[in-house]
This record gives C-alpha cells, structure tokens and sequence, in this order.
C-alpha cells in the first residue's frame, strides 16, 4: 500500500468506530480521534512513511516493541500506555486493524456505563 492509501486506510478504520470524531487539537498536521472525548488514535498527516499511534495495554506494548521493529513506544505521548506504529508494511495489516480495535476498545472500557450505552445503535 503507498503513503495516502495506508493513511485513508487508518482514519477510515477510526472514524467507522461507534461515536469516533476527528479532531485537531494540535493543528492541521495530526488528526487526532476520540471517543467520548478520550483519544484512542493520532495519525500524523504528512508523515513518510504513514504512522498512526495507539493506545495499547501496557504489556502487549512491549510484546509488539520486542516482535515489531516498526512498532515503538507512542511518539509525544505516555510511553507505557501508547505505541507509535511505523505503517510501513511490516507489520501485518490485520495486525494493524487489531490494534486500533484494541486501542478504541481500551477507551471504551475507561467510559461510565451512560457512554458506553450512547454508543450502541
């Protein structure tokens, strides 16, 4: 996959979750998606190669860190909670969609019961 396609890829992965809103808190270079007003995922706009950063249990973090050389702690953000994900084909696509879904989940779970329920259809 190039670049633009990767990156489509990731945002439209983030913006199909349940209540996921884009947002840019930190200027027109990062999209930053949120649930329930929670990140759960920050995609750099103009990165090469494409990145996206994730929220990510802390010990599957450094599971992925030590199998993924594209997979390092998240990049401006708490090292032990987030991972950075170089999108540069090494890690395994459906790895990747796990890990968003893993990451959205994460937030998810951290909601009071009234906004886990908003989310539902």
């Amino acid at each position: 996959m190039d670049d633009g396609s990767w990156r489509d890829r990731v945002i439209a992965e983030c913006l199909g979750k349940p209540g996921a809103v884009e947002e840019y808190p930190f200027g027109d270079e990062v999209a930053v998606f949120k649930v329930a007003g929670r990140m759960f995922a920050l995609v750099p706009l103009g990165a090469s190669p494409p990145s996206v950063s994730l929220k990510c249990d802390p010990d599957l973090a450094e599971e992925l860190r030590a199998r993924h050389a594209a997979v390092t702690p998240g990049y401006h953000l708490n090292k032990r909670h987030w991972n950075t994900v170089v999108l540069d084909g090494s890690v395994p696509d459906e790895e990747v969609w796990e890990l968003v879904d893993h990451s959205y989940d994460l937030v998810v779970a951290k909601l009071t019961r009234a906004q886990r329920d908003a989310l539902k259809p």
